[in-house]
């Protein structure tokens, strides 16, 4: 299988999408984990440009790394400038590492207007540069930036940066879309033409502000590159960069390319989620390959013949990038939908028996009161396994009551939750405050169950979303509460509806806290009950 290599920049070029920020010791930890995934190369950011990207280099020499080369990040030397006096370069030799990228100019524009110097001195400043780093045992890898559009203005000076770059020493000459305007057709003779003039490795670097990113990545691939950069879930400047989440597999799945060791592609979605809570950011549910809902399924006739053969709607499967097969349930829900969910908890529902189309029919009626299971799986299963008989509840609610005080003007509102409940023929009635009704319902609930089930210390909320969902009602319409839990080892939702909020929540409340100790139940080994 032909290898392609893979050159991460979620680092550096990655960093300068908005929103996006990394500490040292998180730019740290992306790596190693990149490391470990098989990346070739991991830019970890401009040295000399700013305290942070020293940092990390220092702190990188520190680090024996498996498999990828460490890469820095400059450009060549000033115009009218010796190499070895500028400082850019020099930050990169201090720096210690393998391998640098570094940018110049292939536009004949950009260089006449923007470094407002001559084409023979720009070629001048990349000869220098290249050669002055090569001789310290520096492996280049010259990205020639704005490479297709200076390619449409003036392909005669465009390919002649490229072929100044590797008589120089370049090891790979990356051609850049900088302004990510190319489209597949321009991108493939584009880079047909510097794999036929080249005696170097060509790579690609491609920005997504025509939302072709990964498109061209594939495309300049097909005609002869061999070298791609990008980001992991393709952070970057404006649009961000091709996301190297959709280009590996792609490459290696579809394509016949080898990019990272077969046995790490199945990581794919941790480290896609890993960046993201790196970076602060919320997943994309519908990013290619590592989003939640890309495998999901909830119309039925695509469920009927998803279990048959998985091919059907499915073009890879789930687990070869680490992600699930998801089956919506819905008022668009046929029975096999509910059958498939069935069997994610062990439980057997004939496809033709009066149990399954009982099922189908509450939960239509529940989606038309306002329920919505796509994102509440946890409160689904409870019904399925209510409406069948196959559910003992851990508690049952006697009575409830909040009270909202406020005694002065300004101050912020008291609230304290009273509870009722049975466990076990028990009765436990207690009383808590919050900083708001759910709050202080969820508190007085845990002092309630905290003697029989002291587990229940272990399950918190993460997520408390509210939806009107018929507005033009104003304070009597209904709403849907739908509440993320989690006690470490998995997350879940719930959901609960009504017109009146506090109820609304105290269902996907209880529904939250009983999946929880269901789960908790279902870890203990039977030795030990």
């Amino acid at each position: 299988m032909a290898r392609v290599e893979i050159y991460d920049t979620t680092l550096r070029d990655g960093t300068q999408g908005e929103g996006i920020s990394f500490s040292v010791e998180d730019k740290l930890k992306v790596a190693k984990r990149l490391d470990e995934m098989g990346f070739d190369y991991i830019e970890g950011g401009w040295p000399g440009s700013n305290p942070k990207d020293n940092e990390f280099f220092q702190k990188a020499k520190d680090i024996e790394w498996k498999h990828a080369k460490l890469s820095a990040f400059g450009s060549t030397r000033r115009v009218n400038q010796k190499a070895s006096e500028d400082k850019n370069l020099q930050a990169i030799l201090d720096a210690g590492v393998k391998a640098a990228a570094i940018v110049g100019k292939s536009w004949d524009f950009h260089v006449t207007n923007a470094l407002q110097t001559t084409l023979e001195e720009n070629l001048a400043m990349i000869q220098d540069s290249v050669v002055y780093l090569v001789s310290h045992g520096v492996e280049v890898i010259f990205d020639a930036e704005h490479y297709f559009d200076g390619f449409k203005a003036n392909p005669d000076y465009a390919l002649l940066v490229l072929e100044t770059a590797a008589k120089a020493g370049a090891r790979v000459a990356v051609l850049c879309d900088t302004n990510g305007g190319t489209l597949p057709w321009e991108m493939e003779a584009a880079t047909r033409a510097a794999v036929d003039r080249l005696g170097i490795d060509v790579g690609v670097h491609i920005h997504n502000d025509s939302g072709l990113a990964v498109a061209n990545s594939l495309v300049a691939v097909n005609a002869g590159a061999v070298h791609v950069q990008g980001t992991i879930n393709g952070y970057g400047e404006r649009c961000g960069n091709a996301d190297l989440c959709s280009v590996i597999p792609n490459l290696q799945l579809k394509a016949g390319k080898s990019c990272l060791p077969n046995t790490n592609l199945k990581h794919l979605v941790r480290l896609s989620n890993y960046v993201n809570e790196l970076a602060n950011q919320v997943p994309d549910a519908k990013q290619p390959f590592v989003g939640k809902s890309v495998f999901s399924h909830k119309g039925g006739l695509h469920v009927s013949a998803l279990m048959k053969h998985p091919e059907t709607y499915e073009h890879i499967p789930p687990e070869a990038v680490g992600n699930r097969r998801r089956v919506l349930v819905s008022e668009l829900s046929g029975a096999s939908n509910i059958a498939y969910k069935a069997q994610e908890y062990d439980i057997d529902l004939a496809h033709d028996s009066p149990a399954l189309r009982s099922v189908v029919e509450v939960i239509k009626d529940l989606e038309y009161e306002g329920y919505h299971f796509e994102g509440a799986e946890a409160s689904f299963e409870i019904m399925l396994k209510k409406s069948l008989g196959l559910y003992t509840s851990f508690f049952d609610l006697e009575s409830l009551r909040v009270i909202i005080e406020r005694a002065h003007g300004d101050d912020e509102p008291l609230t304290e939750a009273t509870v009722k409940v049975r466990v076990n023929d028990l009765i436990s009635h207690t009383v808590a405050e919050g900083n708001g009704p759910v709050n202080a319902l969820d508190n007085a609930l845990r002092k309630a169950l905290e003697e029989a089930y002291p587990q229940v210390n272990d399950i918190w909320l993460t997520d408390y979303k509210v939806r009107v969902l018929n507005e033009h009602r104003g304070t009597e319409a209904t709403v849907r509460v739908l509440i993320e839990s989690t006690d470490g080892v998995q997350t879940w939702g719930t959901v609960g509806v009504s017109s009146n909020l506090i109820e609304a929540s105290w269902r996907a409340l209880v529904d939250s806290i009983e999946y929880g100790l269901m789960q908790v139940a279902s870890r203990v080994p039977d030795s030990a009950s």
